[in-house]
């Protein structure tokens, strides 16, 4: 496929008013499904589950199967709503959605339509460089997934070009909440950003809550960007695309910015929009089309006949918002100013999606000035090479150990790092891998004075220097002895030991 042509994003922007809206699906971590009893394991069990294992009659839509609605996903869904400043409705009701898509055993989604759970929100979202924007809410309904294809025989793993695909029906009826922004205008040049940031915002909200994961590179959040373009000096809507699962907090930045450019060249060109789901396409940076986007009229919504209405007691809401945890902007806030860091350094930690771990790592013990070095480093550096989520190769707690460890003296950075990958390779606690590998700082003023006589030995004219007053001859002396001991010695004891020898 030729590559689309694509206009400078200022000079788009000095024609045409970016218009956003976004659609977020929220995968909850309920223990069961939303229909039904088949399990909702966490991602790692999820992941490692043979397909079609993690089923029941319901999410295959066999005869004679009935769903039954899952509780904790009606609370989570209130939660979600009630944090996104929504209004919970009294009564609200499930519906079918018709449209047939292998994945779907049923033929249709038990999903919500004109009665959501929650509606008419907002959320505030933070720009890097501090500034709020609002962002309306039109509702948070709750609905079921659908299941999974996987298309063989392509070069690309798409289903253009795939011989035939398998369908594995695992995710099908786990608990979603789908949130639906209302028309987002002024955003401008910053649209990309603002993205970005809203997907960040649902993400720091949901994991505040409990409610998921909200892992993009899982699925466990999934956002689907729509765009379109409006001239200056007009009121006319264009027409939208949505660009579908992007899954990274940098791909929906780039999908947007790259739908601006792609549709302010074929306006300007005198073409038309195409009112279209489109795919984002993470190694070219580009999107395709999908399908034509459908409209509500073409689903044949109607009330789901096998669920009664979902009408939550005013004490049930009042007590969910009463345990809402504190507001994401104000959250980071305050421990921005807690913890003493720079601008730069908190973004660090929040682009990687590390400030649970990193709170969790200063409340096991750790200042934050180590506990942030050790997650945006050598952690994330390892688990970069790995292709791994930082989060999920060692715990907080033994990050805080590791510390504690170095904060000792028992080990310097350099063997402290050795250890981390002896945790993260399963051997045990740091001062289980400390023990078994032998990696303890050696601070016995014998075996230091034996490596110090030995590197002296090799180096006769050094003392000499250090007794003529050029102390920093010692360096070369440490580094021998340093090299001698594996990096175990006790580098200050080692310099206390050879300016004693030098004074005698």
């Amino acid at each position: 496929m030729a590559a689309a042509k694509l206009m400078d994003f200022d000079k788009a922007l000095e024609l045409f008013e970016p218009v956003l809206g976004f659609e977020v699906h929220v995968e909850l971590n309920t223990n069961t499904k939303m229909f039904s009893d088949a399990p909702n394991p966490a991602n790692e069990a999820y992941h490692a589950a043979e397909p079609n294992t993690l089923i029941a009659p319901v999410d295959l839509g066999l005869p004679g199967s009935l769903p039954v609605v899952n509780e904790t996903a009606i609370r989570s869904s209130i939660s979600l709503g009630l944090a996104l400043g929504c209004s919970i409705a009294e009564s609200s009701r499930f519906a079918r959605k018709n449209y047939f898509y292998p994945d779907l055993g049923k033929n249709y989604q038990i999903s919500q339509y004109d009665e959501p759970i929650a509606y008419d929100g907002s959320v505030e979202v933070e720009l890097d460089d501090g500034t709020l924007i609002t962002i309306p809410i039109e509702r948070a309904h709750m609905e079921e997934d659908a299941g999974k294809l996987t298309h063989m025989g392509g070069a690309t793993g798409r289903i253009q070009g795939a011989e035939y695909s398998l369908v594995d029906y695992n995710r099908a009826g786990v608990p979603l909440v789908e949130i639906v922004t209302n028309i987002i205008y002024d955003t401008e040049h910053r649209a990309p950003e603002v993205a970005k940031a809203y997907v960040q915002a649902i993400r720091d909200i949901v994991r505040g809550l409990g409610i998921s994961e909200a892992r993009l590179e899982r699925g466990n959040l999934r956002c689907d960007a729509n765009v379109s373009l409006r001239r200056r000096g007009t009121d006319e809507l264009g027409t939208r695309t949505e660009t579908k699962n992007v899954n990274s907090m940098r791909s929906v930045e780039r999908a947007v910015r790259y739908e601006i450019q792609r549709q302010a060249q074929i306006l300007a060109d005198g073409g038309t929009i195409t009112q279209e789901t489109r795919h984002w396409h993470e190694d070219t940076g580009t999107t395709s089309p999908g399908r034509p986007k459908s409209d509500a009229d073409d689903y044949r919504y109607f009330p789901e006949p096998d669920l009664l209405p979902v009408e939550p007691a005013a004490e049930l809401i009042e007590k969910l918002r009463a345990a809402l945890p504190e507001q994401p902007v104000a959250r980071r806030r305050r421990l921005m100013t807690e913890w003493g860091f720079t601008d730069l350094e908190f973004q660090d930690v929040r682009n990687g999606g590390l400030l649970e771990v990193v709170e969790a790592t200063i409340t096991a013990g750790a200042t934050p000035a180590t506990a942030r070095k050790w997650w945006t480093g050598e952690i994330t550096r390892i688990a970069n090479t790995q292709d791994q989520d930082a989060t999920a190769l060692i715990s907080p707690e033994n990050v805080a150990a590791l510390q504690r460890l170095v904060d000792a003296g028992t080990l310097t950075d350099k063997l402290a790092r050795q250890v981390l990958e002896g945790v993260i390779a399963g051997e045990g606690t740091p001062q289980e891998v400390v023990d078994a590998r032998g990696l303890a700082v050696v601070s016995d003023d014998g075996a230091l004075i034996a490596a110090i006589d030995e590197a002296l030995a090799a180096q006769p004219d050094v003392m000499a220097k250090i007794k003529d007053g050029k102390v920093q001859a010692a360096g070369a002396v440490i580094g021998a002895v340093m090299k001698a001991m594996k990096g175990q010695a006790d580098a200050a004891r080692v310099r206390e030991l050879i300016l004693e020898r030098a004074a005698q």
